[in-house]
């Protein structure tokens, strides 16, 4: 076995290179690019092909986990979400709590290691969140409690603060963990392209809800999403911008009788009547009608 010094500073430049090749949690790595990683000098896997929890040899807990991406509609094969107290939840290799991975898991959790989380958002595609930590372990549930930098010590108490301390961990576990991956999600279904101007830098993408991740129906799915560059996804949220059932974007009348610079002219109101230039080759990642129609309402309503 390694030292502990030899283990911290793996876990360390791990995700340094990982922070430079998502650009700072940006982008999505391919399986590939993943397995580009070298640590003094020679390759070192940071997943693997075939387990979801990676335990390598020299260490004495687990390095990661993998939740691997299933096409909406098709159950991955293990439940991994959020819990009631705004932590996300990883689930036992099978249901053995003395299998290996699950030992090396209980390990990581022992010695507060910080773990990489490779969510998957696409076929041999993840999205890294780092560092993340197990603070608990469900044997009822088979499974752990993740927590995210710098939340791993807050704890829901029966104190009169509970609802409200409960209600920080789910915003920042959601901003930390399921935010990036459905924008990683997002910009890949529409190949890093804006869905109205086809604009290709993702530095100046985002993925944009359709329906708000607080709505009911607003859900992180690919369907209920839209690649849209800066400008324009702050016209859709503000309400100068919208977008049919049928994927035909329409201007606020009040834009369109403005007048103003090049960038209003030909960057919003240049667009009324055209349609989405973007949109995913699959036909289940594409925006539902239902989800469109429901901000399109709100939109004509003003």
């Amino acid at each position: 076995m390694w030292s502990s010094e030899d283990d911290a500073e793996l876990r360390r430049e791990a995700m340094q290179w990982l922070a430079v090749r998502t650009n700072d949690g940006l982008e999505s790595l391919r399986y590939d690019e993943i397995a580009e990683f070298r640590f003094r000098g020679e390759a070192f896997p940071l997943m693997d092909r075939q387990r979801g929890i990676r335990k390598p040899a020299v260490l004495d807990s687990a390095l990661s986990i993998r939740t691997i991406w299933r096409a909406e509609g098709k159950p991955r094969p293990y439940d991994d979400d959020l819990g009631s107290d705004g932590l996300v939840r990883y689930k036992w290799r099978g249901d053995d709590p003395d299998h290996p991975e699950n030992r090396a898991l209980r390990a990581a959790s022992a010695q507060q290691q910080p773990l990489i989380w490779f969510w998957g958002v696409g076929p041999a595609q993840y999205m890294p969140i780092f560092p993340v930590f197990l603070i608990g372990e469900e044997a009822e549930q088979q499974q752990f409690v993740v927590a995210t930098d710098g939340l791993q010590h807050l704890r829901p108490t029966d104190s009169p603060i509970e609802e409200v301390l409960r209600r920080y961990l789910r915003t920042e576990s959601i901003r930390r963990v399921h935010q990036p991956v459905f924008r990683s999600m997002v910009m890949r279904a529409y190949e890093n392209q804006c869905a109205v101007c086809s604009l290709k830098h993702p530095v100046l993408l985002d993925a944009a809800h359709i329906v708000e991740d607080r709505h009911e129906l607003g859900v992180a799915a690919i369907r209920n999403g839209l690649a849209l560059c800066k400008i324009h996804h702050a016209a859709y949220d503000a309400g100068i911008l919208g977008v049919t059932p049928d994927s035909e974007v329409r201007i606020r009348e009040d834009i369109l009788v403005e007048v103003d610079g090049p960038l209003l002219e030909h960057g919003i109101k240049a667009l009324h009547g055209l349609k989405l230039r973007v949109v995913p080759r699959a036909r289940n990642e594409r925006p539902d009608r239902d989800l469109l129609d429901l901000h399109y309402q709100r939109f004509i309503a003003g």
